[in-house]
């Protein structure tokens, strides 16, 4: 380590610039800079940060800026600690926070990140202030391991895991201090009488921990959150890039307290544990941006489940090249919904994200000419461009009874949120019928199985043949972070795997997952869309009959230039954009059996 002779010491600016020097990282013109910094008066601000907000670029690394993180790595090695990516994700906050005090950990800026029988690891910013190790090894009679790390993280994590950490304590605390009553709590616990009622919604603690829960979910990016009963705690995960991830267990009292807050903010019934509600909640995350969250609730064997879908605007309303749409993609999808009447349906299962194209879609159509209008279970988002409508089963609006308001508001073009039924995909087919535009949804595994599922509700074929313009099904599949990905050679049995029995050229190489900081270790960071797009024929046309076979409908649509699903995730393989694995498991079907 280097000056390992300093003891209780706070790392030196003018020392890291030395070590910057040595190692050949800062120019000449960059030294002169961070010395003019380092004359400031920075207190409270750690000297990698000071450096980092001076923009100076690293020589050896193709003239890279130096960023914080950049900066974090490279003295980790250099004080001879390991570096530490911190991930909240996989922290047990609610145990390593009983390790000191948060003014303690304040005090030294050290954050505890994992605490067990044999160990504990401690997050620094300062490698040479130790003197708190002997108290940790007095108090625990354990071996104290230390890790660096970004000073910002620490800093950040610091508030926020002692915060949690004390709201839940203050909810424990409450919880205790209530008197018993008897509560059936699940259908588990029907001969335990002597049960610790629910706290009060609106304690500052839950409060506290709800607010915190929401923003944590904004900050790691995820799309839903989970919040499920389990017999003797309640589980918190999300959904980020597609995949759950555990974040915490809740005593049981206190998850029933978090749901009863979050059913108040939706404005749900929260006397009503017994039938699945919905609801919705506006709020802002940490960057003052509108979020919408989706609330719906479902009862189990433990008490009631909740799931929290995000809307977020900036997300819901991308561009086609955002979307993941490729030139030929793009210009058969703006020919579709470039038609003034028909209708135009998007499949895929929940959470392929058809409702983000087809929001996306109707920002583009809604312009001051036209007259667009949806009906909606729920509206998913706001958007000042069109006119929306929600229907209300309790009052007797169906899509059905929508659709037909919308008839009498001059429409020009009509979104209808999903075809359910009979009944609103007649509607859907009269108001195509009369020159409208409709697109709508369904949840089908292909394009060619929404025409066979058009006919197993009870649409007759002849319909079918006359409205339907076309269907596009998507799924969403887990992009390559680009700070990690690194090229592989394929073999053409590989490349096979993928698209056969089409031809398609193979590239000459393509990327593999590795992990890193930046993607969480996983390999992937963010989502895009593939797409199959069928267009409704003559030829095609013809072979919509009662009783047509599906295999042969996809088979026809392949020989006239459907691009199977597969094959527009292999197109993303050859581009580098994403994995075969990852292709395989969004897209798992054969299509081994079209033989061209």
């Amino acid at each position: 380590m280097k000056d390992s002779h300093l003891s209780n010491e706070k790392l030196d600016i003018n020392r890291i610039i030395d070590w910057l020097i040595e190692d050949g990282i800062l120019s000449d013109e960059h030294t002169v800079k961070c010395r003019e910094l380092a004359i400031g008066n920075f207190k409270d601000k750690h000297p990698l940060k000071i450096i980092s907000e001076a923009q100076v670029s690293d020589q050896t690394n193709l003239g890279k800026l130096l960023t914080l993180e950049a900066l974090t790595v490279w003295i980790a090695a250099k004080v001879d600690l390991p570096y530490y990516y911190i991930d909240p994700l996989k922290i047990d906050i609610p145990t390593v926070t009983t390790l000191y005090s948060k003014n303690y950990a304040l005090n030294y800026k050290i954050l505890p990140i994992v605490f067990n029988k044999n160990e504990i690891i401690i997050a620094t910013a300062e490698p040479y202030i130790r003197n708190w190790e002997s108290d940790l090894v007095r108090m625990h009679k354990c071996t104290i391991k230390r890790v660096f790390s970004n000073p910002d993280e620490i800093d950040r994590y610091l508030g926020e895991f002692y915060s949690f950490a004390n709201s839940l304590k203050g909810a424990n605390r409450a919880r205790s201090e209530q008197k018993t009553t008897t509560s059936v709590q699940n259908l588990e616990q029907l001969l335990e009488l002597s049960k610790i009622s629910d706290l009060d919604a609106n304690n500052q603690h839950i409060v506290n921990l709800v607010n915190w829960l929401l923003q944590f979910a904004f900050d790691q990016r995820a799309s839903d959150i989970h919040i499920e009963p389990r017999r003797n705690s309640g589980n918190v995960r999300f959904r980020i890039d597609g995949i759950l991830h555990n974040v915490y267990q809740l005593p049981v009292q206190i998850m029933n307290a978090v749901l009863n807050r979050l059913k108040i903010l939706g404005r749900m019934n929260i006397a009503e544990k017994r039938l699945p509600q919905d609801g919705r909640i506006k709020t802002q995350n940490s960057l003052k941006k509108e979020i919408e969250l989706r609330l719906s609730t479902m009862p189990t064997a433990f008490g009631e489940k909740l799931v929290m879908r995000i809307f977020d605007p900036e997300v819901l309303m991308r561009n086609y090249e955002q979307l993941g749409f490729n030139t030929r993609e793009l210009d058969l999808w703006r020919n579709m919904t470039g038609k003034t009447h028909g209708i135009i349906l998007v499949t895929g299962p929940t959470g392929s994200g058809k409702t983000t194209t087809l929001y996306s879609t109707l920002k583009n159509l809604a312009t001051p000419e036209v007259n667009l209008c949806t009906v909606e279970d729920p509206i998913e988002q706001i958007e000042p461009s069109f006119n929306q409508m929600q229907v209300q089963y309790n009052i007797g609006l169906d899509f059905a009874s929508g659709i037909r308001a919308l008839m009498r508001q001059d429409p020009d073009i009509i979104m209808v949120g999903e075809i359910r039924d009979l009944e609103t995909a007649e509607m859907a087919v009269q108001a195509s019928l009369t020159g409208h535009l409709v697109l709508s949804t369904l949840h089908t595994n292909n394009a060619p199985a929404a025409i066979t599922r058009l006919l197993n509700i009870g649409l007759p074929s002849y319909l079918i043949q006359q409205t339907v313009i076309g269907v596009m099904a998507q799924r969403l599949i887990r992009t390559l972070c680009k700070h990690c990905k690194k090229p592989k050679a394929i073999t053409d049995s590989e490349w096979q795997s993928l698209v056969a029995p089409f031809k398609a050229a193979k590239p000459e190489h393509i990327y593999q997952a590795v992990g890193c900081i930046e993607c969480r270790n996983t390999g992937y960071s963010g989502r895009i869309g593939i797409y199959e797009i069928f267009e409704n024929s003559t030829s095609l046309q013809k072979m919509i009959v009662e009783g047509c076979d599906l295999d042969n409908l996809q088979k026809q649509a392949c020989v006239e230039g459907m691009r199977p699903l597969r094959l527009s995730g292999a197109e993303k393989v050859g581009k580098g954009m994403t994995t075969i694995e990852e292709v395989l498991r969004v897209v798992p079907e054969s299509v081994s059996s079209l033989v061209m």
